[in-house]
Formats: C-alpha cells, sequence, structure tokens
C-alpha cells in the first residue's frame, strides 16, 4: 500500500502508538471526532494489525503536546489518510514486538504470534505478557522499515460493523466540553459585533460591570468581554449589553440579492482545467445556471470552549475541526509562542466544516489570559451561532454545453462564482478569528485564494464533471466584495456544483429522449462509476421505484466526491400534493474498503438528510451587512416528520483503499430532488433552495 505523506512528517512508531504496562495500546491520532464514528474506524484499523482485541485499543482525543498534527479532520480524509497511517504503524508495531519476543522466548520468529494483548509461542504453547517485551522494543523505529500490513482475506475486525467507542461516554457522562466543570471556573463571552468593519461608538461600561452577578468586564478595542460566576447572570448581562451598545455599521450598498451580486462579478477569472478545444467546438448550444444560497451550520448545540492561562501556558478545550491550526491562529493573537498553547480536542454539537468552534476558542483564550489562574468557559447564545459562525459560501454556476446531432455532449463550458470556501484559522497568512478582527491590534481577514485543486477544490470542487466530454473548460471566480463572513462547509464547491451538473444531465437526456441512466451511462468509462449506475438502477426497479403517478415522480443524482473520494449515487421518490414530500431515497455507495459499514451508512444518512435540508428549506437572511437570523424560526432545517425511508446499499470492495465517504452524499441528493421536480413539471427549478414557492414560480414561468 501507498504510505500517507503525514508519514513523511511523523515516521515513528512512537509517534502514532504507545503501549502500557496494562496490554492497552493508546492510539495518538491528529483526527478528531466530530459525530461521524471516525475514531471507532482508526481502533478497528489497529486492532487488526496489532491483533489485539478492540477493547484494548484505547484511542486518545487530539491534544497539540502529545499527537501528530494531522491539519484540519475535514475533506473526508480521517481514513483513507489518518487510517492509513495507523494500518502501517501497527503493523510495524507488531513485527517490532513479535522480533523481541522471540528473542526473550529464544525460538524462531515464525513460531510467535500476538492473541488477545499476549504473546504466544505456537510451538510450545506459552505465553507472555504483552508488558514483558514493551520495553525492550525500540519504539522511534521507522515506520515504513517494518510495516507489512495483512492482506484483505487476513482481516476479521476491519470490514466489520463495530459499535461506536465513544458513544457509552457520550451518554453516559458530561463529556462534551459544554459540560466541563474546574474548581474556580469562570463564565465568559464577548460582546461580538454586528459585522466585519463595525466599530463600537458608544456603551456604558462602568454600568455593564454593576450589572447584577457580574465580576469583570474587559475592553479592548472594539471587543468587550464579561466575566460572571452565573451563566444565568452572564446572559442577562449581555442581552442588556447587546440592546445599549451603538454601532457603525459599514453599509452595503446593494439592494438586490447577493446572488445578483454574485453573478454580476467584475471580479477575475482562473482558468481551473482544461481538455480540449471548447469554443471550435460546433454544435447545439444548450445553457443552464444554478445557483445556492449562503447556508448556516446549523449545529443543534452553539459552539464552546473552555480555557486556563497560568505559568505563561495557555490550555485551551475545543470541539474545532483542527486542534493544531487553532493553537497556531490563537498563538499568533495572543503572541505566545506555539509550545506555549496546547489545544485539546473535547466533544460538542457536531460539526459540518469550519463553524463557531474555533472563535468560541478565541473567546475563551482572550479571556483567560485577563484573568490568569480562572478557567473561562464560553459558551455562545444561539444568535452568535447564526450570526458570527462562518457560512456556507452562496454560489452560481455556469453551463453551456455543445451537443451532437444524437445529442451527446461534444462540449461543456463551466463557470463557477462563488464567494470564497477557504477561510478556516491559519490560512492565506491570517487567524481567521472573528474576535481577533475587532481588538486593538486587529488581525484582519486576509484576501482569500480560495482551496487549490489539487487540495480537493473549493468552490471548483466536482465543477470537472466525471463524465467522458472530450471539450472541457472549467473556470472559477471568487467574489471577495461581499461583506459576508464564509469559509468551508460540508462538501464545498461540490454541493451546488453537483447540483448544477446533473440537473444539466437530467435536461439533455430528456432532449435527446433518452432514459438518465441510460444517457449518463453513453457519457462513462469509469468501470466503478457505471457499476454504480447500474446497481442503483437494479435496485430502484426491483422496489418499484419507477413507477409513476400524476402526483409522484423519481429523480437521480450522481458524482464521485471530489473525482478522488467514494462514487455515490442517489435516487429519490417524490410525492406533490399540496405540498411536495419527499417519500423515499435509495443510495449506493462505492468507498473502496470499508472498515465500518455500519459507520458508512451512517455517514452516508446523515449526508442525505442534511443535504435535503439544505435543498429544499435553507437559506440566510440579510440586512445590509448584517446577518438576519436570530434563531431557529428565521432558519427552519429539516423536522424528524420529514425524513423518509432510507436505504443505503455499499458495494464492497476491500482489496481496494479507502476512499472518503462522509461528504460524497451531498450533491447527489440535491440533484436527485431537482431531478425529480423536473420529472414533474418539465423544467428545472434553477435557484436553491427547492421550496414550494419556488417550484411553482418555475412551473409557471417555464
Amino acid at each position: 500500500m501507498k504510505a500517507p505523506p503525514i508519514l513523511d512528517l511523523f515516521p515513528k512508531v512512537s509517534d502514532w502508538l504507545k503501549f502500557t504496562g496494562k496490554g492497552e495500546v493508546l492510539v495518538l491520532t491528529g483526527r478528531v471526532e466530530l459525530g461521524q464514528g471516525n475514531l471507532t474506524g482508526l481502533g478497528q484499523i489497529t486492532a487488526e494489525e496489532l491483533d489485539f482485541p478492540l477493547d484494548k485499543v484505547i484511542v486518545t482525543e487530539t491534544k497539540t503536546d502529545e499527537s501528530p498534527n494531522e491539519g484540519f479532520t475535514s475533506g473526508s480524509l480521517s481514513i483513507s489518510q489518518g487510517g492509513m497511517a495507523l494500518r502501517l504503524a501497527a503493523s510495524a508495531a507488531r513485527n517490532l514486538l513479535l522480533k523481541e519476543a522471540a528473542k526473550i522466548m529464544q525460538c524462531p520468529r515464525a513460531q510467535v504470534t500476538i492473541k488477545d494483548a499476549r504473546i504466544f509461542n505456537s510451538h510450545t504453547g506459552k505465553s507472555a505478557e504483552i508488558s514483558s517485551v514493551i520495553s525492550y522494543v525500540d519504539w522511534t523505529s521507522p515506520i515504513l522499515s517494518y510495516a507489512n500490513p495483512k492482506s484483505p482475506q487476513d482481516r476479521k475486525v476491519a470490514g466489520n460493523s463495530t459499535p461506536r467507542l465513544d458513544l457509552p461516554g457520550r451518554i453516559g457522562t458530561s463529556s462534551f466540553v459544554h459540560d466541563m466543570q474546574m474548581d474556580g471556573m469562570m463564565y465568559g463571552r464577548i460582546l461580538h459585533p454586528p459585522c466585519y468593519g463595525a466599530k463600537l461608538r458608544s456603551l456604558d461600561i462602568e454600568a455593564l460591570s454593576k450589572r447584577k452577578g457580574v465580576k469583570e468586564v474587559v475592553r479592548d478595542g472594539d471587543v468587550v468581554g464579561v466575566i460572571s460566576a452565573s451563566f444565568h447572570y452572564l446572559d442577562l448581562a449581555l442581552t442588556w449589553a447587546a440592546r445599549e451598545a451603538v454601532w457603525d455599521v459599514p453599509e452595503f450598498k446593494e439592494d438586490r440579492n447577493p446572488l445578483t451580486f454574485i453573478r454580476n462579478s467584475k471580479e477575475s477569472i482562473t482558468e481551473v482545467f482544461e481538455r480540449g478545444a471548447v469554443h471550435d467546438t460546433a454544435g447545439t448550444k444548450v445553457t443552464h445556471e444554478i445557483s445556492k444560497p449562503f447556508l448556516c451550520h446549523g449545529s443543534i448545540g452553539p459552539s464552546a470552549a473552555v480555557a486556563l492561562f497560568q505559568n505563561q501556558l495557555l490550555r485551551v478545550w475545543s470541539h474545532a475541526q483542527g486542534p493544531y491550526p487553532l493553537r497556531d491562529a490563537i498563538a499568533q493573537v495572543l503572541g505566545l509562542p506555539n509550545e506555549r498553547v496546547i489545544v485539546q480536542h473535547k466533544p460538542g454539537a457536531g460539526c459540518y466544516g469550519h463553524n463557531g468552534a474555533d472563535d468560541a476558542a478565541m473567546d475563551a483564550s482572550l479571556l483567560a489570559k485577563c484573568f490568569e489562574g480562572t478557567p473561562i468557559k464560553v459558551v455562545w447564545s444561539r444568535a452568535d451561532e447564526f450570526k458570527n459562525s462562518p457560512l456556507g459560501p452562496a454560489m452560481v454556476t455556469q453551463l453551456s454545453a455543445t451537443l451532437s446531432n444524437d445529442g451527446s455532449i461534444l462540449g461543456l463550458d463551466v463557470l463557477v462564482n462563488s464567494a470564497s470556501h477557504g477561510n478556516r484559522p491559519g490560512r492565506n497568512g491570517s487567524p481567521n478569528l472573528r474576535t481577533a478582527a475587532f481588538l486593538k491590534k486587529a488581525f484582519l481577514p486576509s484576501r482569500s485564494n480560495d482551496i487549490p485543486l489539487e487540495s480537493g477544490g473549493g468552490a471548483d470542487r466536482n465543477a470537472v464533471p466525471l463524465y467522458d466530454i472530450l471539450n472541457l473548460r472549467v473556470r472559477k471566480r471568487i467574489i471577495h466584495d461581499l461583506p459576508y463572513r464564509t469559509s468551508s462547509m460540508r462538501s464545498l464547491g461540490a454541493f451546488g456544483n453537483v447540483y448544477a451538473i446533473e440537473t444539466l444531465m437530467d435536461l439533455l437526456a430528456a432532449r435527446a429522449g433518452q432514459n438518465p441512466f441510460e444517457y449518463r451511462l453513453q457519457h462513462l468509462t469509469d468501470e466503478r462509476a457505471r457499476a454504480v449506475l447500474e446497481h442503483t438502477k437494479q435496485l430502484s426497479e426491483s422496489s418499484g421505484f419507477f413507477s409513476e403517478t400524476p402526483n409522484s415522480s423519481w429523480g437521480l443524482g450522481f458524482a464521485k466526491y471530489k473525482n478522488i473520494a467514494a462514487y455515490c449515487a442517489v435516487i429519490v421518490r417524490i410525492d406533490f400534493s399540496e405540498e411536495m414530500k419527499i417519500s423515499e431515497i435509495i443510495s449506493v455507495l462505492d468507498a473502496g474498503e470499508v472498515i465500518n459499514p455500519d459507520a458508512v451508512i451512517n455517514q452516508t444518512e446523515g449526508g442525505i438528510i442534511q443535504a435535503m435540508s439544505w435543498g429544499t428549506l435553507e437559506a440566510v437572511k440579510f440586512e445590509g451587512c448584517q446577518v438576519a437570523v436570530d434563531s431557529w424560526l428565521d432558519y427552519p432545517i429539516a423536522k424528524f416528520s420529514e425524513i423518509p425511508r432510507i436505504s443505503v446499499k455499499l458495494i464492497p470492495r476491500p482489496e481496494l483503499p479507502p476512499m472518503g465517504c462522509a461528504e460524497a452524499a451531498q450533491g447527489p441528493t440535491v440533484a436527485a430532488i431537482g431531478n425529480a421536480i423536473f420529472r414533474s413539471i418539465g423544467t428545472h427549478v434553477k435557484d436553491l433552495p427547492l421550496t414550494r414557492d419556488a417550484i411553482f414560480s418555475a412551473a409557471i414561468n417555464s
């Protein structure tokens, strides 16, 4: 197997594994648990290669003074990169243990095995505790010199569904950062400015400091922080301060929809991909355009963090995606050496990209540095979460296809117009932490360059179709002039781009008088892609999915995430009466080797449900430069009662490398819904979300 690049930076067994005297092994991963169950998969991989029972494998939470720096847990890379690093590390560790055990037992290496975390001599039947061997092993040995992972047919743990290792703790103990308690803990919160560029004109700081329960008030530039021993009184004080504060807010003179601003932007265009000669291709031209709005993360729990500054050392507990990048960003803002900041991951609400977790950690760190020796817990309000977290960027994707006489695609021109997807902490040299931009010594966000396609892409993610199109050009325009804070949200540009490409495919199939499956297969030579589509068709036929009535229809969506990760097809069935109802969804996934099938199915189901919610309900409202969302009343998400029957089928390929899957269903799901509507009303709804009003408007204007 190919070694992940992270082993170049952390090449030793001791970088990844630590053996205890209790017959256990601690897994030191840089990947964090965000609700996706990846730590269980990492535990399975380690147990498999070590021949340890799973209950003897302890996957630790990432901590910047102990764990390897794997950057952000994002892009569906936890298993395909972090897991494969652990597979090699655990394999090397097993071989090192057996090598030393053979010396101790004075027998050939072939006679020594590991079972149930014990060393066995198969010839004599004698056994020994692992603890009696570990002190003889040089754990600084290079992984790649000793690694020899098991073949697929020899795996017994990886490839089987295993209950989440972290769930008992989640359910039975106070394991979330929100629940943390420490001696002398105080509660803190920042009075967040309404938008970037806002200046605090007036606030009676003295009156605020005298509010009931307020212990301290600090001000630095346009940042006002409040400390209290009571969360209740803290909330009351911040509510009062928010009402009394007067801000000078920059104007956003564009009264029109931000999407119009994006669509008409004159910012520069970057060429992303080119094959053949699109402009020289003759044939029938068909244009297509879609848009997606700004989206909120919509985590059920708000962002939170705990920080303690003591003896010139800052400790931070956060549910951020990237403990190391967060560490570096906080150190930059506070003027501390990186090694004097320790960030430990502590679970919080599910994370779908760059949400407010990093910002809450910055807030807690700033207040903790003002009150040395006092642990400070920050829990954002719901309004803070909606207004101040980075948004998923709005996009307008424009396509122009050139068709042959039989309707096949000769050429395709794609232009993606989007706000930036790449503003995580540390990107482009900026900490990209909201509060840092309002300090007296301000750290303003830098102009984002988005994420290059070779790193998975940002706005242009999945803008290059997987289909065989001889003449193809893909370009992107990143819009920097909008006043809204944006960054990475689950699937990044793939959600909008797959919707655009897949709805175009159904439009072109209809023009050619072909079935949507057959039209796609006509343009695909990738055998794995074809297998996913053919399997989806077979499952749908056997379940009677294709029987249509005047009030029901079906739709298909397909993509290979980032064109390097999992293949995913989604087919939906919708029913119309007074409202559109999604009644059933079938999805087929090829993710290569699957470590934990149940986890992959759960992740795919979750992605489908989230994409349904995004695609049919969600859109951020604005008032000038400000986000005009205060509560769930302003930003509805899918209800449990709206969730259809969902069936996810996996194509097992244990002999192939694992491929990221957690974000694969986003684009295909919304495309399938859009295409089902197209089959019903004869036109596509081009501007998401697919609300009742949008569907009626499209039908009337078609």
